[in-house]
């Protein structure tokens, strides 16, 4: 099969949805088929990446490339919402089409639109006033809600996903797959679990209200008045370090570090230095932090929502807490501060468990879920 891939995502290896296309990539790659990839700064600018559209120009633009080179592609694997134009014209026009069209999603906006709208009823969202929540339901999740009406099939990366794939959208079991992204080999790392001071507890991640900073603040600072042998370093943020230090006040400053950017080379050393990984999302996609931090041996605290729930089994290989909940993330660190046996038997399970994430595997189902779509486009091709 002649393949493209495309995400709205840059180019950087280090971006997830990047790292999940050149992975996919490579092993669709590996199984005898031709892959190209189309990034953001392929079809637009960074001066064009301004404004309410911005999104809704690259997606146009795409349109217009794969149905102007139609012939170079067998199937075209777009990640939401980026295909809502494509798909929009080829059920428009069918007399001008192009290659059948998969989509891949990563989460649910329904998610995001359900969490901010409570965050915002307690002053702890950003630019999530009510203005903006219609702009969410009205325009954001319009894109993705026909990226995934004009598709031939999807590919989840969530189980709440792939349920809603069925329920709201009714579509075929036979054109939904439900697959969890792989881990590098070079995150399997050995670690130490001895008891060591200060306890190094890490964030990695943009910095974003969703990630439920908010309550890491408030759980951070009464920590203080219970534990005080901790840091905290906030890594791969990009947002100055003023603006995050500012957010945390002067009392936890001396247990504060922040890195502005990580290079993709560089996060197993990143992992390795560090004792627990701590994420307290209002609402996640399946989180690399997390499962390169679970594959590095490292024990990990994060919410009970979305694609967290895919990758950790509370108390067996990691610490699920309820969101929106800065007790509950206390809770969590000082279990963990308190007991190196814990912090080795989840690190060592939660290792166990990523090894069974195999890209290869992963590839090998996206494969036969692109061939379904194909044969099925070419049947339809020869009864007209």
């Amino acid at each position: 099969m002649k393949i493209l891939m495309t995400a709205g995502s840059p180019r950087w290896f280090e971006s997830g949805t990047s790292a999940v296309l050149y992975n996919m990539g490579r092993e669709l790659t590996a199984l005898g088929h031709q892959v190209d990839f189309l990034f953001r700064e392929d079809l637009v600018s960074d001066n064009e990446m301004r404004g309410r559209f911005r999104e809704t120009k690259f997606a146009w633009r795409l349109a217009k490339h794969i149905r102007r080179h139609a012939k170079e592609y067998d199937i075209a694997n777009l990640h939401a919402p980026v295909g809502f134009v494509y798909g929009i014209l080829q059920r428009l026009f069918p007399k001008k089409q192009g290659p059948p069209y998969v989509v891949s999603l990563h989460a649910l906006e329904e998610w995001r639109t359900h969490a901010m709208k409570r965050e915002d009823r307690k002053g702890r969202a950003w630019h999530f006033n009510w203005k903006n929540r219609a702009w969410q339901r009205v325009y954001n999740q319009s894109r993705f809600d026909y990226s995934v009406r004009t598709a031939d099939a999807a590919h989840s990366f969530c189980r709440d996903v792939w349920t809603l794939l069925h329920l709201k959208y009714d579509l075929d079991p036979e054109r939904i797959l439900y697959v969890q992204s792989g881990v590098d080999a070079r995150f399997f790392i050995q670690r130490n679990y001895e008891d060591r001071r200060p306890l190094r507890l890490l964030y990695v991640g943009t910095w974003l209200d969703q990630r439920g900073i908010f309550y890491l603040r408030d759980a951070l600072n009464h920590m203080l008045g219970n534990f005080t042998d901790w840091t905290m370093t906030f890594a791969g943020v990009v947002t100055p370090e003023e603006t995050i230090r500012n957010f945390f006040g002067d009392r936890l400053q001396k247990h504060l570090q922040i890195i502005y950017k990580v290079p993709a080379a560089e996060m197993p050393q990143l992992y390795s230095q560090h004792d627990v990984l701590l994420l307290p999302s209002l609402m996640e996609g399946p989180s690399f932090a997390v499962m390169e931090a679970m594959a590095s041996g490292m024990p990990v605290i994060t919410t009970e929502t979305c694609g967290m729930v895919d990758s950790i089994e509370d108390g067996v290989d990691g610490l699920l807490i309820p969101t929106a909940n800065a007790d509950a993330i206390e809770q969590a660190v000082l279990r963990l501060a308190r007991s190196p046996e814990l912090r080795s038997s989840l690190g060592k399970a939660a290792q166990i468990r990523m090894r069974r994430r195999s890209w290869a595997e992963y590839g090998k189902k996206v494969e036969a879920l692109f061939q379904f779509v194909l044969d099925n486009h070419r049947a339809a091709e020869k009864q007209k």
